[in-house]
C-alpha cells in the first residue's frame, strides 16, 4: 500500500482507494452508511456478478417487446435488430466510462455527481435519475401484474370478466399491487440479497425464454413467414427518418443506468470485473434477447395466423396447467430482476442523497415503490410512438446531458482523482463550490438539455391526429431537427461547454 497525497485515503497497488484505516468516517448531514464508500474487503462482485446483472436485466418483457415497437414502426426485423444492437454498443461506452469510478473508489452515483455538480448540486442529477427510475418501476410493475392476471386468468378462467375499476378488471389491480408487494420485499433486504437473486434468476430467465421457442416451434413444425416479411421503409430516406430517432429511443432504453452503474460497481472486485461483465452482458445479451423475440414471434405467425409480441400472451396459449405455471414464474422472476436492479436502488441512493439523515436505502426504495404507483404507467406505455419517441426519447436526451457532465468531470477534468472525504465535506471544501453548487456544471446541464429536448415534437398519423403530447412544430420549432437525435446532442454539447467551462481549474481538480 501506498499512502496517497490525502491522508484520509489511501490508494492501492491495484489503483482501488478507500479510506484510511483509522480515519474517522465522513459524517454530517451529506453522509449516511449507504453513501459512504464501500471498504475494499466488501468490494467483491466479479466478472460473473456483473454479467449476470445485465442477463437479469435485459430479458424482461419490454426488452422482448422492444422489436415489436420497432416492426410497427415499420422496420423489419433485421432493421430493428440491427438497430437494438447498434445503439447498446454505443450506450456501452458511458456506461464503462461512469462505472470506472465504482471499483476505484467505493461510491455510488449520486456521491460521484457531487464532484461536477457539488455537494448540494448533485440533488438536481440524483432527483432526474429518481424521477425516471420511479417512472420505470411503474411501467415494469404494470407489466408484471399483467403477466401474473393473463397466466393466471388462463389457469382458473373469469378473471378478465370482472368488475372493472378505473377502467380495468379488479383482478388485474389485486395482481399489480401483489406483484408491488414482493418486489418491495426483496428490495428491503439489501443489495446483497439482490446480488444473490440475480445470480440465479438470470440462468433461469434464459433457460425460460429457449424453452418458449423450442415450444413454438414444434407448434409450428418450424418458424413462420415473418423473417420473410419486407420492410415497408425500405433502406431510403423513409427508413432514416425513423431510424435515428428510434435509435435516440433505444440508447434511452438503458441511459438511465449509464448515470447510476456506479451504485453497483462499487462493489465490484476491480475495473477487470466490471468491464468484462458489463461487455459480455449488455450488448450481447440485448442483440441476442431481440433475435430471439423475433424468432419466437415468427413462430407464433406460423400456428396463431397472426403475430403474437407479447411473451405473455404467447404463453398464456400453452396447452397445460403446468406449462402456465412454468411461464408465470418465469415472468416473475424476470421482471423483478430488471425492476429491483434498474429502478429501485438508484432512486433509493438518489433520495438518501438529498436527505442522509432521514432518508436511508429502504427507506428510499419504498418511497420509490410508491411514487412509481402515483405516475399511472399504464398511460406511458400506451402507443410505440408515445413509448419510444416521447418516453424513452426524452428520458434519453435528459439523462444524456447529464452523463456528458460525469464522463468530462472524472475523465478530463480531474483525470479520474477525487478526495474521498471532501465529497462528504460541507462548506470550503474543493467540491462545495458556491454555496454547494457549480453553476457551471448547471450551465452545461441547461445548454445539454435545452438543445436536446427543446426540439421536442409529435408526429401525426395518417388520420391527421397527432400522436403525442408535443406540438407538430416542436416546443421550440428552430430546434425540431435536433430532437431526433437528443442522446447524442444532449451528451455531446454538456461534455464540450462543461471541459471548456472548468478547464481554468483543471490543475487544481487533478490534485487530491
Amino acid at each position: 500500500m501506498q499512502e496517497a497525497t490525502a491522508p484520509a485515503q489511501i490508494t492501492h497497488s491495484d489503483g482501488r482507494v478507500e479510506l484510511a484505516p483509522g480515519a474517522a468516517a465522513p459524517h454530517g448531514r451529506y453522509a449516511n452508511e449507504d453513501l459512504l464508500p464501500v471498504p475494499l474487503a466488501q468490494r467483491k462482485w466479479t466478472t460473473y456478478n456483473f454479467t449476470a446483472l445485465w442477463v437479469g436485466m435485459a430479458h424482461n418483457i419490454p426488452s422482448w417487446t422492444l422489436s415489436s415497437g420497432l416492426v410497427a414502426l415499420g422496420m423489419d426485423w433485421k432493421q430493428a435488430v440491427f438497430t437494438i444492437a447498434l445503439a447498446n454498443v454505443i450506450v456501452l461506452a458511458p456506461m464503462l466510462l461512469t462505472g470506472h469510478a465504482g471499483p476505484k473508489y467505493g461510491i455510488p452515483f449520486p456521491v460521484l455527481a457531487r464532484a461536477s455538480f457539488g455537494v448540494r448540486g448533485a440533488n438536481l442529477p440524483a432527483l432526474l435519475r429518481a424521477a425516471v427510475a420511479c417512472a420505470w418501476f411503474g411501467i415494469q410493475t404494470w407489466i408484471g401484474g399483467q403477466g401474473i392476471f393473463v397466466l393466471l386468468g388462463n389457469i382458473w378462467g373469469g378473471w378478465a370478466g370482472a368488475a372493472r375499476i378505473g377502467g380495468y378488471p379488479w383482478t388485474l389491480w389485486l395482481c399489480f399491487v401483489v406483484f408491488w408487494v414482493l418486489e418491495l420485499a426483496i428490495i428491503y433486504r439489501g443489495m446483497e440479497t439482490l446480488r444473490r437473486f440475480e445470480n440465479w434468476a438470470a440462468p433461469f430467465v434464459i433457460v425460460g425464454a429457449l424453452v418458449l421457442l423450442i415450444w413454438i416451434t414444434g407448434k409450428a413444425g418450424g418458424l413462420g413467414q415473418l423473417l420473410d416479411q419486407p420492410s415497408s421503409l425500405g433502406w431510403g430516406p423513409e427508413f432514416w427518418q425513423v431510424f435515428f430517432p428510434s435509435l435516440m429511443g433505444m440508447i434511452g432504453f438503458w441511459s438511465t443506468l449509464s448515470l447510476n452503474i456506479p451504485d453497483f460497481t462499487r462493489f465490484g472486485a476491480g475495473q477487470r470485473a466490471q468491464v468484462r461483465g458489463q461487455t459480455l452482458g449488455l450488448p450481447t445479451t440485448m442483440t441476442l434477447f431481440a433475435v430471439l423475440s423475433v424468432l419466437v414471434t415468427s413462430g407464433s405467425e406460423a400456428v396463431y395466423g397472426k403475430a403474437i409480441w407479447d411473451p405473455v400472451e404467447l404463453a398464456g396459449k400453452a396447452d397445460s396447467v403446468f406449462g402456465l405455471l412454468y411461464a408465470l414464474v418465469t415472468v416473475l422472476v424476470a421482471t423483478i430482476s430488471v425492476n429491483i436492479a434498474a429502478n429501485v436502488v438508484s432512486p433509493a441512493y438518489d433520495l438518501s442523497n438529498l436527505a442522509p439523515k432521514i432518508i436511508n436505502f429502504r427507506t428510499g426504495a419504498l418511497v420509490t415503490g410508491v411514487v412509481g404507483v402515483l405516475i399511472f404507467p399504464w398511460k406511458l406505455i400506451s402507443t410505440p410512438e408515445l413509448y419510444i419517441y416521447t418516453w424513452l426519447g426524452v428520458v434519453g436526451g435528459i439523462l444524456g446531458t447529464v452523463a456528458g457532465i460525469l464522463i468530462a468531470d472524472y475523465w478530463i477534468v480531474r483525470g479520474t482523482h477525487l478526495a474521498l472525504p471532501e465529497l462528504y465535506r460541507s462548506g470550503g471544501g474543493r467540491y462545495w463550490y458556491r454555496g454547494g453548487w457549480n453553476w457551471r456544471a448547471v450551465a452545461a446541464f441547461a445548454a445539454g438539455a435545452l438543445l436536446a429536448v427543446g426540439g421536442s415534437y409529435s408526429k401525426v398519423d395518417a388520420k391527421g391526429a397527432k400522436q403525442g403530447p408535443f406540438p407538430v412544430d416542436g416546443l421550440i420549432p428552430p430546434l425540431r431537427p435536433l430532437a431526433d437525435y437528443g442522446w447524442a446532442v444532449g451528451l455531446a454539447t454538456s461534455f464540450v461547454l462543461y471541459v471548456l467551462l472548468m478547464w481554468p481549474a483543471r490543475r487544481h481538480a487533478r490534485t487530491v
